[in-house]
C-alpha cells in the first residue's frame, strides 16, 4: 500500500512549532496591570454603600480620590457626584451619591453594574437586569451641575 503524504500550508494560525521564534505575549507577570472596565453584581440592598473590586483599588496605585464621578452610558452628560470611603485595607466603596445614581437608573437587586474609568475619577456606567440585557436610558435633563437640585431626576427608560 502506498503512503500518501499531506503537506500542511499556512491558514494564518500563526507559526508552527519548532520555527525557533516565539509570538507569544509576555506571561502575565510582566504585563502591567491595567483596570479599566469592571462590573459589580448587586446581590444585597442596591441602595446602600457599594464595594468596588480590590483590583480597581490597587490600579489606582494609592490615589484615594474623597469621591469619584459617575456618568451613566448614553444618558447625557450629566455626572453624578459620588463620595468614596477605603477601609485601610485595600477595598474602596461607593457611598453618599451612590442612592441617588441608583434610584435614578434602576439599578435594583439581580442588576449587574458594568464600570469602565475614564480617567479623572469619572467612571462610565452601564446597567444590566438579572436577564443579563443592558436597561438603556436618555436624560431628560439638561442641567449637568447635580449638587444644585435634592430630587433625584432620574434618567427616561424609552418604551
Amino acid at each position: 500500500m502506498a503512503s500518501t503524504s499531506r503537506t500542511r500550508t499556512g491558514r494564518g494560525r500563526g507559526r508552527g512549532r519548532g520555527s525557533g521564534s516565539s509570538s507569544l505575549p509576555p506571561p502575565p507577570s510582566t504585563l502591567p496591570l491595567i483596570i479599566e472596565d469592571f462590573f459589580i453584581v448587586v446581590y444585597e440592598d442596591p441602595l446602600v454603600q457599594k464595594a468596588l473590586p480590590k483590583k480597581f483599588a490597587d490600579y489606582l496605585d494609592g490615589q484615594e480620590p474623597a469621591k469619584v464621578y459617575l456618568r451613566a452610558a448614553d444618558c447625557g452628560p450629566r455626572l453624578w457626584t459620588v463620595e468614596v470611603l477605603f477601609d485601610g485595607q485595600g477595598r474602596m466603596y461607593l457611598d453618599k451619591g451612590w442612592e441617588k445614581f441608583a434610584i435614578a437608573h434602576g439599578v435594583d437587586f439581580g442588576c449587574f453594574v458594568h464600570f469602565k474609568y475614564e480617567g479623572d475619577d469619572v467612571l462610565t456606567v452601564k446597567v444590566f437586569d438579572g436577564t443579563m440585557c443592558r436597561k438603556y436610558y436618555y436624560s431628560d435633563d439638561e442641567d449637568t451641575d447635580d449638587e444644585s437640585d435634592d430630587d433625584v431626576k432620574p434618567c427616561i427608560h424609552p418604551l
